[in-house]
């Protein structure tokens, strides 16, 4: 199992935060306090601090072409096995999540075809969500 990664990132409301990271996402929380809160992200360590002056960076992020879509950068997510990924797919769509790039299946047919969506948390940060079918084959393919 690989090391888990810690990611911090700014919120602009903390309790926003919980209700999607931890009621929508499903992660789970850790210790928190006023102005941040640990979520286990897919087994990785979350962190969402608070700065109320944070205005969304949504439609000034940079967006690089990839497989015909604008891409936003930064973005952050959590390589999924393909079950976990469509099961999200399914809770976001029932959920009325806009997505920034629609759920869909990249590079069909070559070394690295993935499962891919692009979303935003409600302080515009852009998330990625991806599946392979074998992540050990597939994940650093050329």
């Amino acid at each position: 199992m690989p090391s888990p990664f810690h990611l911090a990132v700014q919120v602009r409301d903390i309790n926003e935060a919980r209700g999607f990271y931890g009621d929508l996402l499903g992660c789970a929380e850790g210790r928190s306090s006023d102005t941040w809160v640990d979520f286990n992200l897919y087994g990785h360590q979350f962190v969402c601090h608070l700065n109320p002056e944070l205005e969304s960076v949504r439609g000034s992020l940079h967006r690089n072409a990839v497989d015909g879509h604008g891409v936003p950068v930064p973005h952050f997510g959590v390589v999924l096995d393909m079950p976990a990924w469509e099961s999200l797919v399914d809770r976001l769509t029932r959920a009325g999540i806009r997505f920034e790039i629609e759920p869909y299946i990249r590079f069909q047919g070559e070394p690295g075809e993935q499962a891919t969506m692009f979303f935003f948390d409600p302080s515009g940060n852009a998330l990625e969500f991806k599946a392979f079918r074998d992540i050990e084959g597939q994940l650093f393919a050329t």
